[in-house]
Order: C-alpha cells, then sequence, then structure tokens
C-alpha cells in the first residue's frame, strides 16, 4: 500500500501554534540543550569528581561563616538539598547526562552537609564567652600545661567553676615563670585567683579573632594569675606523652644553648615556647616560619627516612624479602613513625593533617599507586574537615592545602613532566635541572600563598621563595637527621658532635632567616583585602589546579581580576580599635599617625599592618599638623575633595559639656574612649564608647563614605 506524506505545515501557521511556540515545551528544548552542552564539557575535559566533591564541602562550610544568621545558614543547606533532588529528578531517567547530573547530586548534597557539619559542631563545642572582666578565685583541673620560656611564663589550661556560675567552664590562664611549681601537671586539682577577660574580638576589621579561635577550643574566658597557685590535689600520674615531650625539649635545649636549642626543641618536640620573638619575627619576615610548625615538612621528613631505612635494612635480610612485600613493610613501619611523631609532638590539627595526608602516600606506595594525587589531597581534606570544620577558615589549613595542591598541579603539568623525565645526561646538567626545578616549586609556592597570607596577616616576605631553596633542603637533609643521630647517640653519651653539628647547622638558617629579612624591600605589608578578592584568587587557584587541559588557563581570569582588585585596595584614612583608645590617621605622613603612643607591640603591629605602612608611627601630639592640649587633640583631613576635622579625647578626665558639645559641633567626626553626652553633635559620626560596643573596632574611608566595622563580621555566630 502507497504511503502518504502528509505535506508539512509551520508550527507557527497551525491555529494557537504561535502560543505553542512559546510554550515551556520550548524551554525546556533550551534547557536539555544547556544540559547537554554542560555534559559535553565534563566529558571532553576528563572531569575529575574527587577534589572537586571535596571543594564543595568546603564550600558549604565558608558559607556557613560568611553569613550571619540562622536563617541563612537554612537558606544555604536548603539550596543545596533542593539542587540535589532537583537533579535527580529532572534527569532520572536520562543516562545521557549522568556525569552532570551525579556532580550536581553530589554538590547540592556537600554544600548542605558542609553547613550543617560545622554549625553542629560550633553548637556542640562553642563555649558561651564570659560576660565582662571579673577578678575572681577559681579552683579547677588542669587539663593543659605548656611552658614558654621566651614569654617567661607557664600557660595553664582549667576546667573550672566561676563563683556564681553553676557550669563547668575552660579557662587559659598565664603564670609567670618565677611562680611555677613542678606539681602543676595535668590533673592537678588548684586553687588560684586570676584576672579574667572574655575572649579578645578582633581589634580591627581584618585583625585576628581570638574569639572565634576560643569559642571552637571551648575556652569562656583567658587571662593571668594574680599570687601563688595552691595545689589542692597532685595529679595521678603525669601524662605519658606529655611527660615525653617536655622532658625530650628540656634534654634538647640543654644540649643545645641558645635559639639553636629552642629550634631544635621545636623539631623534636613541638615546643616552640623557647624561640625569642625576634627570631620568629626574622623567620616570618624570610618566609621561613613554616619550618618551626611541625607540618607537612617535618612529619614527611620523619617518614620518608623511616621507610627508606626500614627498606633498606629489611632487603639485607634475603629470606625475609623473597617472602615478605619490603614496600609494604616499610611503609608500616613509616607510618606507625608517623603517629607516633604526631603524638609527641602534641597532635595538633596541622601536625594531624600532616599526617593523616603522608600515611595516605604511604598506602599508595605500598600498593604501587601514583602517591601524589589531587584525589588523596581531596581524602586529606574531607578527613581534616569532617572533625575540624573550623580549620577551614585559620591560615595553617589554608596553607598547607595550598601549598600541597600547587606542587601536585606543577609537577603533574605536561611541561613540568617533560623538564623532569629522565634522560641520558652528564651528572652536572641533571642537578642544574632539579636546581631549577626547586627554584620554580618555591616560586610557584610562594605565588599560592601570597594571597592567604596577606589576607590574614598583611604583611608576606617577599624573598621567601629564594630562601626556602636553601633552608628546606638544609632542615630536611641536614638538621633533623643530625638532630635525631644526636639524640640516639646520646643514649650512649656520645651525642656532643652530632649536637656541635646540628647547632652550625640551624646557626646558618638563622643567619639566613635575619639576612634575608633584612633586605630592602624584604616585607610588604597590605591593608585587609575584601572577602570577594580572596574568593576570587581561591577561585582562580583551584580551577589552574583541579581542572585539566588548556581550559585550566581560565583560572588566571579570576586570579587576575584579584590581584587588580588587590592592588587598588584602598587604604583605610582612620582605624579606630573596639575600645576607642587607640585611633590611626593615614596619609597625613609617610609614617602612619596614632592618638596615643602604645607600649604594646600587638597594638602597634595591628596598626601598621592594616595600614600598609612600613615606616613606623608617630604620635599625633608630636606632629606639627595636629592641635592637641591635655585632654582632646583635633586634626584636618582633605579627603574626596571636602575637609573633614576629626576631634578625639585623649585624657580619662571630665571635659566642661558645654565646651565639649561645642567642639563637637564643628568636628565632623568625634571619636572617644568613654559615653559621650547626647549634648555633642558632630556633623557625621559620633564614635563613642556607646557605639563601638556595638560595632567594634571601625576601618573609616573618608572619600568613599565607607565604614567597615568589627561587628559586621560576626552576625549571630556564638562568639
Amino acid at each position: 500500500m502507497a504511503t502518504r506524506h502528509l505535506p508539512t505545515v509551520p508550527l507557527g501557521d497551525l491555529p494557537g501554534g504561535a502560543a505553542l511556540v512559546r510554550s515551556p515545551w520550548r524551554t525546556r528544548v533550551r534547557l536539555s540543550s544547556l544540559g547537554d552542552a554542560a555534559e559535553a564539557f565534563l566529558v571532553r575535559a576528563g572531569f575529575d569528581r574527587g577534589p572537586w566533591l571535596a571543594v564543595a564541602f568546603a564550600a558549604g562550610i565558608a558559607l556557613w561563616f560568611w553569613l550571619g544568621s540562622a536563617t541563612g545558614w537554612l537558606i544555604a543547606a536548603g539550596s543545596g538539598l533542593i539542587l540535589a533532588l532537583a537533579a535527580a529528578g529532572l534527569w532520572r531517567e536520562d543516562s545521557n547526562r549522568s556525569h552532570l547530573r551525579t556532580a550536581a547530586i553530589a554538590v547540592g548534597l556537600l554544600v548542605a552537609a558542609g553547613v550543617l557539619t560545622v554549625w553542629s559542631r560550633s553548637a556542640l563545642i562553642g563555649a558561651e564567652p564570659l560576660a565582662r572582666p571579673v577578678m575572681a578565685t577559681v579552683q579547677g583541673r588542669v587539663l593543659e600545661r605548656s611552658e614558654q620560656p621566651a614569654e617567661q611564663r607557664v600557660r595553664l589550661v582549667l576546667a573550672a567553676r566561676l563563683p556564681g556560675d553553676a557550669r563547668a567552664v575552660k579557662l587559659r590562664v598565664n603564670l609567670p615563670e618565677e611562680r611555677d611549681d613542678p606539681a602543676l601537671q595535668e590533673g592537678a586539682v588548684v586553687r588560684l585567683r586570676a584576672r579574667l577577660m572574655p575572649p579578645a574580638p578582633p581589634m580591627l576589621p581584618g585583625a585576628y579573632d581570638f574569639a572565634r579561635t576560643a569559642w571552637f577550643a571551648g575556652y569562656a574566658a583567658t587571662g593571668s594569675v594574680l599570687g601563688e597557685v595552691t595545689v589542692i590535689e597532685r595529679a595521678r600520674g603525669e601524662g605519658f606523652v606529655g611527660r615525653i615531650q617536655r622532658g625530650l625539649s628540656a634534654h634538647v635545649r640543654q644540649r643545645l644553648e641558645g635559639t639553636e636549642g629552642a629550634i631544635a626543641a621545636a623539631f623534636a618536640s613541638g615546643d616552640r615556647g623557647a624561640i625569642p620573638e625576634s627570631d620568629q619575627v626574622a623567620m616570618r619576615d624570610a618566609g621561613l616560619t613554616h619550618l618551626l610548625s611541625i607540618s607537612g615538612l617535618h612529619v614527611s621528613a620523619v617518614i620518608a627516612g623511616c621507610y627508606v631505612i626500614v627498606l633498606r635494612l629489611l632487603a639485607l635480610w634475603p629470606w625475609l624479602a623473597l617472602r615478605v612485600r619490603l614496600p609494604l613493610a616499610a611503609a608500616a613501619a613509616a607510618a606507625l613513625a608517623g603517629i607516633g611523631y604526631t603524638l609527641l609532638t602534641g597532635a595538633q590539627v596541622p601536625t594531624v593533617r600532616s599526617c593523616v595526608g603522608a600515611v595516605l602516600v604511604l598506602g599508595a606506595l605500598a600498593l604501587g599507586r601514583e602517591p601524589l594525587s589531587l584525589r588523596m589531597v581531596a581524602v586529606a581534606v574531607f578527613f581534616v574537615l569532617l572533625l575540624w570544620p573550623e580549620s577551614l577558615v585559620g591560615p595553617s589549613f589554608q596553607m598547607s592545602f595550598a601549598a600541597v595542591i600547587a606542587i601536585i598541579a606543577l609537577h603533574g603539568s605536561a611541561p613540568v613532566r617533560s623538564f623532569l623525565a629522565p634522560r641520558e645526561e652528564a651528572w652536572l646538567a641533571k642537578g642544574a635541572r632539579r636546581a631549577a626545578m626547586l627554584l620554580l616549586t618555591g616560586l610557584v609556592i610562594e605565588i599560592a600563598l601570597m594571597p592567604i597570607v596577606l589576607y590574614h596577616f598583611h604583611r608576606a616576605g617577599v624573598y621567601g621563595a629564594l630562601a626556602n631553596v636553601v633552608a628546606i633542603p638544609l632542615v630536611t637533609f641536614l638538621s633533623m637527621p643530625l638532630i635525631a643521630l644526636a639524640l640516639v647517640f646520646d643514649i650512649g653519651g656520645l651525642g656532643a658532635p652530632f649536637w656541635w653539628l646540628a647547632g652550625q647547622s640551624l646557626r646558618v638558617l638563622l643567619a639566613l632567616a635575619h639576612y634575608t629579612a633584612g633586605q630592602p624591600g624584604a616585607v610588604k605589608l597590605m591593608p585587609q583585602m575584601s572577602d570577594l578578592t580572596i574568593a576570587l584568587f581561591v577561585a582562580g587557584g583551584l580551577w589552574l589546579a583541579l581542572w585539566r587541559g588548556k581550559l585550566r588557563l581560565l583560572g588566571f581570569l579570576p586570579a587576575g581580576f584579584a590581584a587588580a582588585m588587590l592592588w587598588l585596595t584602598p587604604i583605610p584614612d582612620l582605624l579606630i580599635s573596639g575600645d576607642g583608645r587607640q585611633v590611626g590617621i593615614a596619609g597625613e605622613d609617610e609614617r602612619l599617625l596614632v592618638l596615643r603612643d602604645s607600649r604594646s607591640d600587638f597594638m602597634r603591629d595591628n596598626l601598621l599592618q592594616l595600614a600598609g605602612n612600613e615606616a613606623g608611627l608617630v604620635p599625633l601630639a608630636r606632629w606639627s599638623g595636629a592641635q592637641c592640649n591635655r585632654d582632646l587633640c583635633a586634626i584636618a583631613l582633605e579627603r574626596g575633595g571636602r575637609a573633614w576635622r576629626i576631634l578625639m579625647t585623649r585624657s580619662r578626665d571630665q571635659v566642661e559639656e558645654h565646651a565639649l558639645s561645642a567642639a563637637c559641633g564643628q568636628a565632623d567626626i568625634v571619636i572617644a574612649d568613654r559615653w559621650l553626652p547626647r549634648s555633642c553633635r558632630p556633623r557625621w559620626l559620633k564614635a563613642d564608647r556607646k557605639m563601638l560596643s556595638r560595632t567594634g573596632g571601625l576601618a573609616i574611608d573618608l572619600a568613599r563614605l565607607r565604614v567597615r566595622t568589627v561587628g559586621e563580621s560576626r552576625g549571630e555566630h556564638g562568639w
């Protein structure tokens, strides 16, 4: 039978066809095309889900910190769940979009999981801070003891009850070294009188937030011990690990004096308390601070050394070598050594994180798999964030994982693989290639870490890459092995030569730090960058590191935009501390003008760093452009095409109200560390104690009429 072909009629010519063309059906077709394009994109890119799943989980945690209310947290978690449900429902039977469907479901679930994980941990371990400073006699049990000879004090963490408060709280107090008692060990019950204060919020917007750190550490208050400490009940037995750690630190400092001994003690036991502040500053400005904290370098050195030694020793026994897989046995021994070293050095979060990563590398070696991969890093990220989600916003987590990701991404790139590929060449050429690669790796790590360092510390060592080229091999292949040999030979009383050699190597390290930090332009200070700037840096860096193929170069776009934003970050004209006592004024002198000449290095450093000023401070009373008397200081500023008159109180004495009101009326901004009367009405802003108690410290940009506060970044979080 012949087939009849119906004529083709345009859809728009049919009755109601125009409406049909504009129907949701066409919208679904467009969405389907977008889905197909996204699926094809993921397939062509060889999309590796593992690392991006860790990024999604971390993004959920970051959202919780960034959003300021429970409503926002619920919306973030709910949005993730809705995304997962929508992906599962829309593409339930469509196998052609398996990559996109799986990615959308996983991302949605993990973002929600990240929000809920950190929210739950905050609710479980966060301690409500003390309402106000108090002088109190407390009785409690010593939970932790930390000796800090460089500060001439001992730090104790107590579980105690405050007078009039039934709840048990965690307190951290400092005890002067001369009043220390050997009986003040973990487990002892003590009575002491202390001046206690709530954990301090940031002094200025962008400054270190100790209150947040204390919240997740469980501290309700911190303070200083006044008078003697009475030991009511001695510890039944000092902790085994704590006793070994303190004994090892004391032994090392006894065998090797000075800063060299303090650094050696830090390498051996994790105790940094004896390193002088001046040497710590030099190490920081030279970009070598990471060598002082037990982290990836130290744990990796211990594990790698143990792995190689055990493997070589077992290989000397032919009977065992023929019957046992030696890499597996060596990996097990090295893992035990790494875990033991982690426990010995205090099992801090950075050390645990490094140990987890190193053990994963050992597992890959034992199984014959690629030891360094981004999937391994993703597993370590999940492990750490599940246990300590708050570590995500800390510099230690960000810097260590940024460095590891940068190393793996660099060495996994095609040009570097080609450059390092084995070839027939002289040993000198091979050594030159390795040295060039070491320098390139150092530069890439410094570039990767620079935004993080500037965001958290507002200062960075410019020559850190060059210093690390010498310092890392020096510590890894000379200082740490010599310290280990010295400790071993001390068993027979023969460690003195090794201690001398270790001391010389550490003296070279210190000389390198001071030389590098002392060079012109060695330290770059920057004002606080915005959250958007650091987010663009992170997004660009992750895309460059985790994506594959030429499309990874797109990561330079957000990173480059962030670099431009960082360069254009304005320096605040006024910095006002949360108590109103400290005021910094930028742009009138090459130095930063300050209301009071504080003796506190912490205060001075914060003001200089957040103003991006390297020239130093000068008190307003000694600056010719200011008018100061015993009670008040006034200064006129030209900003944004207009004149601003700033009035600040200096003394604690009461100023006659009529005179104060008249002065306020002539000022645009009044700053005071006291409550000012209602009659004080400046033309723009009255930053007195009443206002500052709500807002916290201020950073003011007069040209843009913008005021940033500490309070706006805290929201409804417990701290």
